[in-house]
């Protein structure tokens, strides 16, 4: 952090308030007001501001990005609008894993024992093939597994594991996640879809 003492001065160094302020006005003006389906376009922009994107990534036009350059995309993830990367620190979403409506994603807190209030920023990590549901909030620093699967509005504090359907208050395992295989979804002996 650039200042201990949120009560004298900012946070974050003068290079990175300037970048974020030319990221909000190409946010607003191009980001945001970009149709739908113009995925390829919002990707460009995110990685013309220092984001990893890989390939077939869907980010929405209503998702609120807090700083680009914190950010890392793994290939076909989806973003839905209205989500918040609130990317202080570093946050990095898996191959083929979905962001719903309102998931808020916050890398950064204050430390309230100290007499300054000083920022902290911790990264926020989300696997492979997993799920966080609409409204969930994911802490600074916590880490989701493989697969997992997060409830809407859970509040998520500490990590969690892979392959699990987890929800609550705080958020807490509660079941196994299984996926169906291409033959659960036939009739063996007629071979027609369910």
């Amino acid at each position: 952090m650039h200042n201990v003492d949120t009560l004298n001065g900012p946070s974050f160094s003068v290079r990175n308030r300037i970048g974020r302020m030319i990221w909000g006005f190409v946010y607003t003006l191009f980001f945001a007001l970009s149709p739908k389906p113009f995925h390829g376009w919002r990707s460009f922009l995110l990685r013309l501001f220092g984001a990893k994107v890989g390939r077939g990534v869907h980010v929405y036009p209503g998702v609120k990005v807090w700083a680009p350059w914190n950010l890392e995309l793994e290939d076909q993830c989806g973003i839905a609008s209205g989500a918040i990367l609130y990317s202080q620190g570093k946050i990095r979403i898996g191959y083929r894993t979905v962001i719903s409506q309102g998931a808020h994603l916050c890398t950064g807190s204050h430390d309230y024992t100290r007499p300054g209030f000083p920022l902290t920023t911790m990264p926020i990590h989300i696997g492979n093939h997993a799920w966080i549901a609409a409204e969930a909030f994911i802490h600074p620093g916590v880490s989701i597994g493989d697969g997992c699967v997060i409830g809407a509005r859970s509040v998520v504090t500490k990590d969690m594991p892979g392959w699990k359907v987890c929800a609550g208050h705080p958020c807490k395992p509660i079941k196994e996640r299984l996926l169906l295989t291409v033959k659960d979804n036939y009739h063996e002996d007629l071979g027609v879809a369910t």
